[in-house]
């Protein structure tokens, strides 16, 4: 029997070697390494997990890391400040703001105060744009990740019809981008969506993304969905699950995605990807 379960684990493990092995070369040869820029506001739970991992990564693969973490009550013009030095930082090719931020915080003006060049996840309004018009010139980290994992799985998805739990501008948007380019039908939800299971039940391709612990039962979908699970909270008794009810759905999908191990490990390792195309981009000796 196919294996089912998706493991984004190995495969980001197999990727985070060889841009280590490049990176090693690189300064060998007398470059510098690759250097990215994280900043996060607040104490989001999830934002602080992906935070760890980012720098465990990076710092693996030998990245230049430079982290920030700022209460709620910080001042936009501190972020924005910050940000343009890092703008005209050589040592920074990459700038990431951890999302999402405090709801008394402009996202729009802080995420448009970093340099497109140095936009390690597509948030800038020209790199979105040219998502938008079918010519990237880098591409969302997490939809990224996922797109990886069709691919290195051989899973043919067009003409699928796919639905995304989530309208986020860092998954549900993004991805349902990067999915018309692969010919899938693609409808978008919400939590406003009316009957929405009525969407789930018909969906080929599901990628859920809405933030809710083990929302998605077998009841949701039917036989032979292949499910991206994006979703990672965290339960009282310290367990970490998705938005999927794993067990429940398990026998009724084609493939499925676990959590942890499947779409968390490939946002991290196609951080350090975008991260490595603007260095090469951008470089100079």
């Amino acid at each position: 029997m196919l294996n089912k379960i998706i493991d984004g684990k190995k495969i980001s493990e197999h990727i985070q070697n060889k841009i280590k092995n490049k990176i090693k070369k690189k300064i060998k040869s007398g470059k510098r390494p690759p250097g990215i820029a994280i900043i996060l506001i607040g104490n989001s739970y999830s934002a602080k997990i992906y935070v760890k991992k980012k720098k465990n990564a990076c710092k693996n693969v030998g990245y230049i890391f430079k982290y920030w973490n700022f209460k709620n009550h910080v001042k936009e013009n501190k972020i924005i400040n910050l940000i343009k030095k890092l703008n005209k930082n050589k040592q920074i090719d990459g700038i990431l703001i951890q999302l999402p931020l405090p709801v008394n915080m402009n996202t729009n003006k802080i995420l448009n105060s970093i340099s497109y060049k140095k936009d390690v996840d597509c948030l800038h309004p020209y790199n979105a744009g040219c998502l938008f018009q079918k010519n990237p010139r880098i591409h969302p980290c997490t939809p990224k990740g996922i797109i990886t994992l069709l691919k290195r799985y051989k899973i043919n998805i067009k003409g699928l019809n796919t639905v995304i739990i989530g309208d986020s501008n860092i998954v549900g948007r993004p991805i349902s981008m990067e999915l018309l380019k692969y010919k899938c039908t693609i409808t978008i939800t919400n939590k406003h969506t009316k009957n929405l299971i009525n969407y789930t039940k018909q969906a080929d391709l599901l990628i859920v993304a809405i933030g809710k612990s083990n929302f998605i039962n077998k009841n949701w979908i039917k036989k032979n969905v292949i499910i991206f699970d994006v979703g990672i909270n965290k339960l009282s008794n310290g367990t970490i699950t998705g938005d999927v009810n794993f067990k429940s759905v398990y026998e009724k999908t084609s493939y499925i995605t676990p959590v942890p191990g499947g779409v968390g490990p490939m946002t991290v390792i196609s951080l350090l990807e975008n991260v490595l195309y603007i260095y090469e981009k951008y470089y100079k000796k």
